[in-house]
């Protein structure tokens, strides 16, 4: 089974049916974004996620399938979320289970940090 997993991204060349069976296909991709729940997301920057994951697989589109190119969508998918981070689109989850700051520290003072930091949006 071809896939990418990055900290924030899995990419597996498949589908996953309704009785959450996968099914490897080589002509769906499946994107599972932050599993860990790491970050805290509105539905207008996970969208945006899914709109450029869009594009990547039609920028590929016509070339090989393999995991090297999964990789490169995964990894160009990670820098995307890096800069909805870094303009504030979206935020660390500071109440998960284990916060790990893999993009850099959160761009906001400690002392502002009231329970949950809610993103722009």
């Amino acid at each position: 089974m071809l896939k990418c997993t990055t900290r924030h991204v899995h990419i597996f060349a498949g589908e996953v049916t309704a009785d959450n069976n996968f099914v490897p296909r080589n002509d769906l991709f499946t994107l599972d974004v932050d599993p860990d729940n790491e970050l805290v997301w509105t539905d207008a920057a996970l969208q945006k996620v899914y709109a450029r994951f869009e594009e990547l697989v039609e920028e590929y589109r016509g070339r090989d399938l393999t995991e090297y190119n999964i990789r490169r969508i995964g990894s160009d998918l990670e820098h995307f979320i890096r800069s909805l981070l870094k303009q504030g689109e979206i935020a660390y989850n500071l109440q998960g289970r284990a916060p790990n700051f893999s993009m850099g520290f959160p761009q906001i003072p400690a002392e502002e940090i009231v329970g949950q930091y809610i993103p722009k949006g």
